[in-house]
């Protein structure tokens, strides 16, 4: 079985994917981060890359931060809306080879996330 990982971004405010959003993939040890790859969503909220293929995909502990206040910047929203949630880390852990797919649902004063498939 293949271990990589996705993630998708929707606009819940707008019922839009979430186009432009600079996505950064960190290896976390202890207080210690590591870039990993950093990629922007399309026009389906999608990156055009897995984040961590399979052919680099391993077990650890990962942050994704979602650079959403350039994402509310770009689409006009007033700067009081877009920089409450200016960045969004999500930390989690892969310790199975298995799709990993951390979706993030997002509006400009809140967000949730889960392990999606």
């Amino acid at each position: 079985m293949a271990g990589y990982l996705s993630t998708h971004v929707l606009d819940t405010s707008r019922g839009l994917p979430a186009k432009g959003i600079r996505v950064e993939l960190y290896q976390v040890d202890g207080d210690q981060r590591v870039l990993l790859n950093s990629l922007v969503t399309n026009h389906d909220g999608r990156t055009d890359e897995q984040l961590l293929p399979e052919a680099r995909f391993f077990f650890g502990s990962f942050e994704l931060v979602f650079h959403t206040g350039e994402y509310f910047d770009s689409i006009g929203e007033p700067k009081d809306h877009c920089r409450f949630l200016d960045v969004i880390p999500i930390r989690f852990g892969m310790f199975e080879r298995i799709h990993y797919h951390v979706p993030l649902l997002l509006s400009p004063y809140a967000y949730s996330t889960y392990r999606g498939s």
